[in-house]
């Protein structure tokens, strides 16, 4: 199963809450990976007015880096646990210095607190977007109010097959990183493990006006053929996810499939509410080789109308649009 080596916790300015470091340290303990805490705060405005004692602006800045430090380093020190961690401030827009320290440093997971969406009802506000669309790795937004331990993780997956051969292969690649990251996390949690795949009929609303002339036998008889298919198309998945597992993990976790018919915006938040999911975990990037496209509508829809925390996958090969230089 999946095992993060690499973690990057990312905490709030005012440090309102712990859940996403309690959770990280727990993680990093469990995966015997490396993690380091950061705080992401503003540079000083260049007509800051300059306090006593303060010869300049560079000055300034570096004592309330120290003074943001010093809080890190202490609320670090309270943790429990036996991992080692390192403490940064970064100075920016947090997006953009998250992920440049990820693309540094080599992180593989980066967690952090949702923040609040504000305007027209957004689940998660403008950074969490930009991480979700634009981070190279995992990127797990943790709510405030997410109980301590999960007990239900969900895995979304995509197993249509009427993709071109390159695209479905990057979406397979996407499925299997989506379940085997699920799965360590549901190993993890010590929670259960429920897989979804949310699947319509292109065209059926046409069918079934009439619009085309086709009798109701073989429009029933296409729904059933393209249901078959797509439980055809998951046991393969999971039957490739099980072939990498060992036996007495696979009795463990015992993952449950459901295959709902429906658009995936609407099933798979409905879905993930009528379970009381603790966490949603799925990819976010829907076509490769198109410049500027870093998540589809579908994902965006999706993650802006789930209520628990998300752990949103990049296929293999993502190239985050985000450089080092400013």
């Amino acid at each position: 199963m999946q095992k993060f080596k690499g973690i990057l916790c990312v905490v709030t300015p005012g440090f309102v809450g712990r859940t996403e470091l309690e959770r990280a340290v727990t993680l990093a303990d469990n995966n015997q990976a490396r993690l380091t805490v950061v705080e992401v705060i503003d540079e000083m405005p260049r007509n800051t007015k300059l306090i006593d004692h303060v010869r300049s602006l560079e000055e300034l800045q570096a004592k309330v880096v120290a003074g943001h430090r010093q809080v890190l380093e202490k609320m670090v020190a309270s943790c429990n646990g036996n991992v080692e961690i390192q403490t940064k401030v970064l100075i920016g827009i947090p997006f953009l210095e998250i992920i440049r320290e990820v693309i540094r440093n080599g992180h593989d997971l980066v967690i952090k607190t949702a923040e609040s969406g504000g305007l027209l009802d957004r689940v998660f506000g403008s950074d969490d977007m930009h991480l979700l669309s634009e981070c190279p790795c995992p990127v797990w937004l943790v709510k405030p109010e997410s109980p301590k331990a999960f007990h239900k993780i969900l895995a979304a997956v995509d197993v249509d097959d009427s993709y071109l051969p390159e695209e479905l292969n990057t979406r397979h690649l996407l499925n299997l990183q989506v379940l085997e990251m699920a799965g360590s996390l549901a190993l993890s949690e010590f929670a259960k493990l429920h897989v979804i795949h949310a699947w319509e009929i292109l065209g059926e609303d046409a069918l079934r006006r009439r619009f085309i002339d086709v009798s109701d036998d073989k429009i029933i008889a296409y729904i059933e053929e393209v249901e078959q298919q797509r439980k055809k198309n998951m046991n393969v998945l999971m039957d490739e996810l099980i072939s990498k597992v060992e036996q007495d993990v696979l009795d463990y976790l015992k993952p449950r499939t459901h295959l709902l018919k429906g658009h995936p915006r609407k099933v798979i938040p409905a879905f993930a509410r009528e379970m009381e999911a603790d966490l949603v975990v799925m990819g976010t990037v829907a076509r490769t080789g198109i410049s500027g496209f870093f998540m589809g509508n579908t994902a965006e829809t999706i993650l802006n109308q789930l209520d628990c925390s998300v752990l949103a996958v990049k296929p293999q090969g993502f190239e985050t649009p985000v450089t080092l230089e400013g």
